[in-house]
């Protein structure tokens, strides 16, 4: 038996770094979103319009990096 798992203040830091994730999640996604629709909205700059998909791509790769860590902490 693992002695963390009845370590409270273990469990306090795991949802506290739980919490802090999911937020840096929602983040990550609404920049995404803003990028998205910014690069939609662009008409006449195609280097500008490239750049911001570029960064919701980036985005969406933390996301991900994001939602596997959090699926890593709920699998433990």
């Amino acid at each position: 038996m693992d002695y963390h798992l009845f370590n409270r203040k273990d469990k306090e830091e795991e949802e506290n770094l739980e919490i802090i994730l999911e937020n840096s999640k929602e983040i990550e996604e609404d920049l995404m979103r803003t990028y998205l629709i910014t690069a939609e909205r662009i008409h006449d700059n195609d280097e500008l319009k490239e750049r911001l998909e570029n960064f919701a791509e980036g985005n969406a790769k933390r996301t991900k990096q994001l939602i596997d860590e959090l699926n890593d902490l709920t699998d433990k």
